[in-house]
């Protein structure tokens, strides 16, 4: 089984740069009906036009470790809410920030012993 979250948005090309410029995502599929679908490692995000902007809800990026958060924070520091720290009571390291549409992003790493988790790189 797999998914696609989606989200409406006002601005999809921008939306789009961001996520695969600024956070090395890869365009997996453009739909006709104006649909871009987004992957990151086991991840699919879909943005689509529409009137108004859908914010609700967070797209959470899992890297493999604190120094691969920390990069991605010196890159995304413009945008982001707060340097990365430890959450001692979900275990992760983690920081958030805010897509071109005021969505907010996760970018986190697991502490503890997870299920495998298929990283392209």
């Amino acid at each position: 089984m797999s998914g696609i979250v989606f989200f409406r948005t006002e601005h999809r090309d921008d939306v789009t740069e961001f996520y695969t410029d600024r956070l090395g995502f890869d365009r997996w599929l453009e739909q006709e009906g104006g649909c871009t679908i987004l992957q990151h490692g086991n991840l699919l995000v879909g943005f689509c036009d529409a009137p108004a902007t859908e914010t609700d809800g967070i797209v959470t990026v899992v890297l493999e470790d604190d120094a691969a958060v920390d990069a991605l924070y010196q890159e995304l520091s413009d945008v982001a809410q707060g340097s990365p720290e430890a959450n001692e009571e979900f275990e992760i390291y983690q920081f958030f920030a805010e897509d071109p549409d005021g969505r907010t992003i996760e970018v986190q790493t697991f502490r503890h012993p997870t299920p495998p988790i298929p990283f392209d790189h």
